[in-house]
């Protein structure tokens, strides 16, 4: 079902993909449109310049407390600065607002009533899929419980979907990835999986592609003999540019990672992993590559047609893999991060170790880059900078209370970090 309030579709469309992508430019970044931020990388590679070092009573601009258990990264767009959030046992989705500078809160929508909510693991949240905003507008998703549109200035929804039905089976993760005029989203569940494209301006489907993996879990009498943990996945779809100028969505599900026109949803190329599923990374691209971190880091090239074979990879790494958080490509060097806390730092052309070092406990949140320093958070609350090199080089550990499932935001020459009962403006 589609829902749409037509008085408040006031947006041109010519501003919409306007703000659709933020290029990186001079000055410190402003508009944090998404969970990787702009450049869809988690890289901001301008004049931002962040405090190495904070706590509970270290630079702390101010700190407010979220009520609800959701661990969607938070986006930002000029003073305003948006969060997702669901109460514990999932009936009620709502999203809150707050003025970037002094924390006040602007605005509090509830979004959607859940009679029925599906079954989520206490390690995942009912707010976990983060949204992503642009001019006037915030995107946001609940997986199969709810997505839709928020107009920014008046926090009155414009559009909802209800009717994009899976079963996340332990909850839902995949997060919304904008670009032009569409919306794109991945639903694997463990009774369907699929992508779609929505038109952003009116929420209407544009095209909706199953998934055309064979699980190897359904017997001769057609029963699925594996639990729904091997069809479900968390990842968020990205656009990749190709070697021929063109673009396609390269998108994670389980056992395989695809290609599709995103213009039209066709499958353009899938390379099997039958060993990968449950990921929660997101693809990484530079150098003409696609990182993807499911139970193993891999690099392939895009732009392949049919199924593809092991000529599509370029290196495999097993030794480290992100399998939750996304990792890092900086210059020439890609950082990945595991749940145990493990840090390697690989060679992004031959997928060559360059260090690994313990840096946490467990991570579930996706590190950043700024002002040659690179930021990683874990469970716990630990806060860890490294410089950005071909060294190990610790600058400063930090701890704030709460932990961290959701990833930073960055705005100005400030963090914007939630942990899992706050949400802190991190300023010197």
């Amino acid at each position: 079902m589609i829902r749409c309030l037509p008085a408040l579709r006031a947006l041109s469309i010519a501003a919409a993909i306007a703000g659709a992508s933020l290029p990186l430019t001079s000055g410190a970044v402003e508009n944090w449109t998404s969970l990787r931020g702009p450049g869809e990388q988690g890289v901001i590679d301008d004049d931002t310049v962040l405090p190495t070092e904070w706590g509970e009573d270290k630079n702390v601009a101010w700190k407010i407390a979220i009520d609800g258990k959701a661990w969607s990264t938070p986006v930002i767009w000029g003073n305003q600065i948006w969060v997702t959030d669901a109460d514990e046992g999932g009936s009620r989705l709502s999203a809150l607002c707050f003025d970037k500078e002094t924390g006040k809160e602007l605005h509090k929508v509830k979004l959607h009533a859940v009679a029925a909510p599906q079954y989520c693991h206490p390690f995942n949240s009912y707010g976990s899929p983060s949204p992503a905003i642009e001019e006037g507008r915030i995107y946001m998703t609940f997986g199969s419980a709810w997505t839709g549109c928020v107009d920014t200035t008046s926090a009155k929804v414009l559009w909802e979907r209800t009717d994009l039905k899976v079963n996340h089976f332990r909850g839902p993760g995949s997060s919304v990835y904008m670009h032009g005029d569409k919306l794109f989203l991945n639903y694997d569940g463990s009774d369907g999986q699929f992508v779609v494209a929505l038109d952003k301006e009116t929420g209407e489907t544009i095209w909706q592609t199953d998934r055309t993996t064979d699980y190897n879990d359904v017997d001769d009498k057609g029963v699925v003999e594996r639990e729904g943990d091997w069809r479900k996945a968390y990842s968020t779809p990205r656009i990749v540019a190709t070697e021929d100028g063109s673009e396609e969505l390269v998108s994670i599900g389980s056992m395989a990672v695809y290609g599709y026109d995103p213009e039209t949803g066709r499958e353009l190329w899938r390379f099997d992993a039958p060993d990968m599923h449950s990921t929660g990374s997101m693809p990484v691209v530079g150098d003409g590559l696609v990182y993807v971190a499911p139970n193993e880091l891999f690099a392939l090239k895009p732009g392949g047609k049919g199924v593809l074979d092991d000529s599509a990879i370029v290196w495999r790494y097993k030794k480290v893999s992100p399998r939750r958080s996304t990792p890092l490509l900086v210059e020439d060097r890609l950082y990945v991060i595991d749940q145990g806390g493990i840090l390697a730092c690989l060679d992004a052309k031959t997928g060559e170790m360059i260090f690994i070092e313990r840096v946490g406990t467990t991570y579930s949140a996706s590190p950043i880059y700024a002002d040659g320093k690179i930021f990683l958070f874990d469970e716990e609350g630990k806060g860890t900078v490294i410089e950005a090199g071909r060294e190990f080089k610790l600058v400063a550990e930090n701890h704030l209370d709460g932990g961290f499932m959701a990833s930073p935001a960055v705005s100005g020459n400030a963090l914007f970090l939630r942990t899992k009962t706050h949400l802190y403006k991190i300023a010197k």
